[in-house]
């Protein structure tokens, strides 16, 4: 309805007037929502660029911390930095350079650097097997028996660093004496107690030389040890003055005086060859 009363035609044509009002208002509104859309839209690209940013931050900064605790083995125990100068212009070193780093960090210091090992040469060196003594067979005629009561005085003899001399002469004398057998006493029943080989009836002679407790050799038990005779025997023998140079029947005749002095002498090749057997010469 108009001012004056009159009512308005629906189908008559719009004012121009109205309608460009009408038209700009619209307009207006639209540009006003795509402003809002478009800024809505920056502010989340904003946004988006801005976490992107702030994660790119973050992942640069562990890297660096990763990179600190790296050059310094420990947070908080910078290395000084010409030797970070240093390792930043190193090339990498050749697979036989060493290249253990010393620990920064008394707690972590280990006992001992450990050689770095070549992983192409790590096979096992082969092991030499150490040759074992072994008994000579018996020469000379001797049987088991005989030449290991023989090697008993040579090594004792070699331990009391006795000269190869007096091993022949210890050897020659026990092959007179007893024939290189541990022989007990028939006149004394307590050398029987003891490891024997025979028995003989020599007075109270016991033993590989035949020495005889009562005059003053030492107990009847101990002669009957190869090994403490065979001591008695060249310790008696080293107080002889010139023995070396003696003719072997009368150095062991200084000690054992037998009544028969002159029979050493016919063991002496044996007792040689016996001895060279068990000390090969130069040994």
């Amino acid at each position: 309805m108009r001012d004056d009363g009159t009512l308005d035609d629906p189908y008559a044509p719009s004012s121009p007037t109205a309608d460009t009002e009408d038209g700009t208002s619209a307009e207006r509104t639209n540009a006003a929502s795509r402003f809002r859309a478009y800024a809505r839209n920056l502010s989340g690209r904003r946004r988006a660029q801005v976490a992107l940013a702030t994660g790119v931050v973050c992942c640069l900064g562990l890297a660096a911390v990763a990179q600190v605790r790296d050059e310094t083995g420990a947070a908080g125990n910078p290395l000084p930095s010409s030797e970070l100068a240093q390792r930043a212009e190193q090339q990498p070193a050749s697979r036989g350079l060493d290249r253990a780093v010393a620990p920064t960090s008394p707690a972590a210091a280990p006992s001992a650097v450990a050689t770095p090992v070549d992983p192409d040469t790590t096979a096992p060196a082969p092991k030499v097997a150490s040759a074992s003594p072994t008994d000579p067979a018996p020469v000379a005629g001797l049987d088991e028996d005989q030449m290991e009561n023989a090697e008993a005085i040579v090594r004792t003899g070699r331990e009391m660093g006795v000269p190869r001399r007096g091993l022949v002469i210890a050897v020659a004398t026990a092959m007179q004496e007893s024939n290189l057998y541990n022989v007990a006493s028939g006149v004394l029943p307590e050398s029987q107690d003891y490891p024997h080989q025979g028995i003989g009836w020599d007075h109270d002679s016991v033993g590989l030389f035949q020495q005889r407790s009562s005059s003053g050799w030492g107990p009847v038990g101990q002669l009957m040890d190869p090994e403490f005779a065979t001591r008695q025997f060249l310790a008696a023998l080293e107080q002889v003055p010139g023995w070396q140079r003696m003719r072997l029947t009368d150095a062991a005749q200084a000690v054992q005086i037998s009544a028969y002095p002159e029979h050493y002498q016919q063991h002496e090749w044996r007792a040689t060859r016996v001895v060279d057997a068990i000390v090969p010469a130069g040994r």
